[in-house]
């Protein structure tokens, strides 16, 4: 029997052909579709939790001089909005910010080059803690279709996955139902929206360095894996990091403070970080790029920046 027909090459330099996809794979393009993405202007989305904005700016001005995404979504700022370093990132070029903050704890923002058309900001399990916020850029940014933009921050959870002796983890199992049963985080197939931030959890069993050794431990055990892979389901989203590195291959977005100076020769990584789309954009994603270098350098975030590179 013949094999599938070659029909092009993806971003990845892969050959695409006319077999379907499987699993969470992005279906195969025509050409026309090829041709058609070769002519647009990439998007380039980053997530980082940067765990204090104000005290690691320099390597977040390091990180945006170097790598120049269009948005930058920050999770565990730290900071009241009143207190954000503002002026220093207008000086960067990014003139547009949307934050939610709060002191010492949380905290989520959205800087960018883009103008944006909406700004919101909801809460979950009845609790103001700048969790979430979500942009829409659009006409302003001159794009053609509107794209919704939301940043998380899901609840660490704490050290004990017991929920009735660890509230943390009931938090965080709590939270994690409301974004499967949110409506406004079920994106029409239509509509182009993208879902970014530190979840803080790793769902996969190639996204921690031992599945074995990780199961009981808080961010792998199987009620946050299945819980998070269902809001998942629930919004039709895509795991776009997970399109372009299939398992068995590792991925990870966090090393422990733990590890000292032996983070990378140890390696015991987990993927907390996540680029999800939903299904209109799925096949507009042409990279994804962990920037894992910025976990060696001096007082760094134990978590690293992902950047998706989006074409529109």
């Amino acid at each position: 029997m013949p094999g599938p027909t070659i029909v092009g090459i993806n971003f990845n330099g892969n050959p695409i052909s006319t077999e379907k996809s499987v699993g969470n794979r992005c279906p195969p393009l025509a050409r026309h579709d090829i041709l058609s993405m070769l002519e647009t202007m990439p998007l380039k989305i980053t997530t980082w939790n940067i765990n204090s904005v104000r005290l690691r700016i320099d390597l977040v001005a390091r990180f945006l001089k170097s790598t120049r995404p269009d948005v930058l979504c920050l999770q565990e700022t730290k900071c009241p909005d009143d207190a954000f370093p503002i002026k220093r990132f207008k000086r960067l070029g990014y003139e547009h910010a949307a934050l939610s903050g709060q002191k010492g704890y949380h905290g989520v923002a959205v800087l960018s080059r883009l103008p944006f058309e909406h700004v919101d900001i909801q809460n979950f399990c009845g609790k103001a803690d700048c969790r979430h916020i979500s942009v829409v850029l659009g006409e302003r940014a001159k794009l053609k279709d509107q794209i919704a933009l939301h940043n998380f921050y899901v609840p660490a959870g704490g050290d004990e996955p017991d929920p009735v002796v660890n509230p943390k983890f009931e938090h965080k199992l709590a939270f994690l139902d409301e974004m499967s049963a949110r409506a406004g985080l079920r994106p029409e197939n239509s509509q182009r929206a993208i879902l970014v931030g530190d979840l803080n959890v790793a769902p996969l069993e190639h996204d921690v360095w031992s599945h074995k050794q990780m199961i009981k431990v808080v961010s792998h055990t199987p009620v946050e894996c299945e819980k998070l892979l269902a809001a998942q389901k629930a919004g039709g989203w895509i795991d776009c990091m997970r399109v372009h590195t299939p398992e068995p291959e590792k991925l990870y977005t966090w090393w422990s403070y733990r590890a000292m100076d032996n983070w990378r020769a140890a390696d015991r990584g987990r993927r907390l970080d996540h680029v999800w789309t939903s299904d209109a954009l799925a096949d507009r994603v042409s990279a994804i790029r962990i920037a894992k270098d910025y976990r060696g350098a001096r007082r760094p975030s134990d978590h690293v920046p992902v950047t998706a590179t989006i074409e529109l």
